[in-house]
C-alpha cells in the first residue's frame, strides 16, 4: 500500500494500476478463502499475476505489438520486485542436480518424483517453465 501511495504522489500511473490489480488478486483470494493469507499464499498470488502476464508477452510479441510488449514488460518488473531475489540458471541446475541424486531419479519417467520434491525448494524463486525445462533436460 505504501509503494502504491508513493506511486500515486509520482504520478507512476502504471506502477499505480499493477499495484492496485495484484492487490485486487490478493483480496478477492482472502474473501473466497474467509482468511488472510500468509506470505506464502501472498507470494503465490503474485507469481500467478507474472506467469499471466509472461503468457501475455508472449502473444503480443507474436502479434507484433511492441508498445503492448513493452507495457506487459514492465508490469512484470514491477511485479518482481515484490518476489524473494530469484535463482540464476546454474543455481537452479544444482539444485535440480541435488534433488535427482537425493531422488534416485533415473530417467525420463521419474520426472515426476523429481519435480514432487524440487518445487518445494524453488518455488517463488524460480519460474516453473524454466525449472520443469531443466528437468526435462537433466534426467532426458
Amino acid at each position: 500500500m505504501n509503494d502504491m501511495k508513493a506511486a500515486m504522489k509520482a504520478k507512476e500511473k502504471l506502477k499505480v494500476d499493477t499495484i492496485r490489480m495484484a492487490n485486487a488478486a490478493i483480496k478477492n483470494a482472502e474473501i473466497n478463502g474467509k482468511k488472510e493469507l500468509t506470505e506464502v499464499e501472498v507470494l503465490d498470488i503474485i507469481a500467478r499475476e507474472i506467469k499471466m502476464r509472461r503468457d501475455a508477452l508472449e502473444e503480443y510479441k507474436k502479434a507484433n505489438r511492441p508498445e503492448e510488449s513493452a507495457k506487459i514488460e514492465e508490469e512484470i518488473g514491477i511485479l518482481m520486485a515484490y518476489m524473494p531475489e530469484q535463482l540464476t540458471e546454474p543455481e537452479v541446475r544444482q539444485v535440480i542436480q541435488e534433488t535427482i541424486t537425493q531422488t534416485g531419479a533415473q530417467g525420463a519417467k521419474d520426472m515426476g518424483k523429481v519435480m514432487g520434491a524440487l518445487m518445494p525448494k524453488v518455488k517463488g524463486k524460480a519460474d516453473g517453465k524454466l525449472v520443469s525445462n531443466l528437468v526435462k533436460e537433466l534426467l532426458g
